[in-house]
């Protein structure tokens, strides 16, 4: 009966580095997944640090693997910068609604996540309406600048959520016979 729940460990001896090495992507991994999310912190580039750190410590990942997900990394880490405002034009905030989405953003984060969206929303109209926009200009600016920003942060998660998954997947698969995932 527990053969099956049973879990076989390959003869793997750690050094301390290895631990090290783990232990720290693991943790940068993690934090890169709160960062898609808080503003400042990196998400996916930490993500793909933390596979960096597995691949020195015992080589899962091919070159193609790495040269692509760094691609990818990099393109999402591009479009965070710009997604949001290429939207926020495209739909006509101003300039000072995209500066108070940014600002209730970050007062949002009282009570995140409904804090940040709503804050997020609140900021730019209130932003469109200090520029002079009416109303229901300012309202439609607000929820175009929260959908590029959701948009983005939608991005960064699925490529932070990847990354973390291969990482955790072959971590477990060097230290158990795992066979294929």
């Amino acid at each position: 009966m527990w053969g099956k729940f049973t879990i076989i460990f390959k003869c793997v001896t750690f050094n301390n580095m290895e631990i090290a090495l783990i232990i720290t992507a693991l943790l940068l991994a993690l934090i890169g997944i709160i960062g898609c999310i808080v503003p400042g912190l990196p998400g996916p580039p930490l993500n793909y640090i933390s596979i960096l750190l597995i691949q020195w410590s015992f080589s899962p990942f091919s070159n193609e693997f790495l040269f692509w997900w760094a691609v990818i990394v990099l393109a999402v880490t591009l479009l965070d910068y710009f997604l949001p405002v290429w939207v926020a034009k495209k739909i006509g905030a101003s300039r000072e609604g995209i500066i108070g989405s940014i600002i209730g953003m970050l007062a949002g984060f009282i009570i995140p996540p409904v804090g940040i969206i709503l804050g997020l929303i609140a900021g730019a109209i209130i932003g469109d309406l200090i520029a002079g926009k009416r109303l229901h200009e300012a309202v439609y600016s607000g929820l175009g600048t929260a959908f590029g920003t959701l948009l983005s942060t939608g991005f960064k998660l699925i490529v932070s959520a990847i990354l973390f998954w291969h990482m955790m997947k072959s971590t477990f698969c060097y230290i158990t016979d795992c066979g294929n995932i």
